[in-house]
């Protein structure tokens, strides 16, 4: 088979062939096979991707409670206090 692409899109490809290591079949392979529904997981294998989440959001209650008069900020700002 021979493809034949936009040269704006034969551009796109190399430039991310070079960006992830890929060879440039590989990156068409896969985007195929993403199209027609052939990967379980079409995007946990390209390097750079996030992967979906595994169930949906749910509430997180905190188990940490900062004391009072202590902020996030405040703490970050003697963590870098400490590295100066």
């Amino acid at each position: 088979m021979n493809l034949r692409l936009r040269p704006e899109a034969a551009a796109a490809l190399k430039a991310e062939s070079e960006r992830t290591g890929l060879s440039q079949q590989e990156i068409l392979r896969r985007a195929v096979d993403e199209h027609l529904g052939l990967r379980e997981n079409p995007v946990d294998t390209l390097p750079g991707w996030v992967s979906p989440p595994d169930r949906p959001y749910r509430p997180i209650t905190p188990t940490l409670r900062l004391p009072e008069g202590t902020t996030t900020e405040s703490i970050l700002d003697e963590l870098r206090a400490d590295r100066a």
